[in-house]
């Protein structure tokens, strides 16, 4: 049996503001952006590649606190590249951090020990991870 994770509900303040954070800054595409009838919102948005979404709402997502969800993590093939392509859209994103020793060092070293991470404006947490056999 397959078990696939599909979705995460990214809980925020502002359905409007997170979305244009996920979608022009970090560059999620945007799935759907549902209004349902007065009973609530829901924008579902996808890291490119990936089979897991993220969803962000009101009315039919659970209730958590904006900005609580902590340990949220993509993965990419070059970690410097995807640094700079969230610095270019305006994501305050930290330096390259190396976490842990990496006991293949090749074919890059950076490889499952290169961090770089970020937050959305309610203060939700991402971490990026380098894998580049994944690319």
């Amino acid at each position: 049996m397959n078990w696939t994770l599909e979705v995460v509900v990214v809980p925020v303040s502002d359905v409007d503001r997170a979305k244009e954070f996920y979608a022009e800054r970090v560059g999620f595409a945007v799935d759907h952006d549902t209004d349902l009838g007065g009973v609530g919102r829901i924008v579902q948005l996808t890291p490119p590649g990936s089979g897991c979404s993220i969803v962000l709402g009101r009315g039919v997502v659970p209730e958590m606190p904006p900005g609580s969800l902590k340990g949220l993590q993509l993965v990419v093939a070059d970690l410097a590249q995807a640094r700079a392509e969230l610095i270019q859209r305006g994501v305050q994103v930290s330096e390259i951090q190396v976490v842990g020793r990496n006991p293949r060092p090749v074919p890059h070293p950076l490889d499952n020990v290169g961090f770089v991470f970020f937050a959305d404006p309610d203060g939700n947490e991402w971490s990026v991870q380098q894998i580049s056999a994944r690319g």
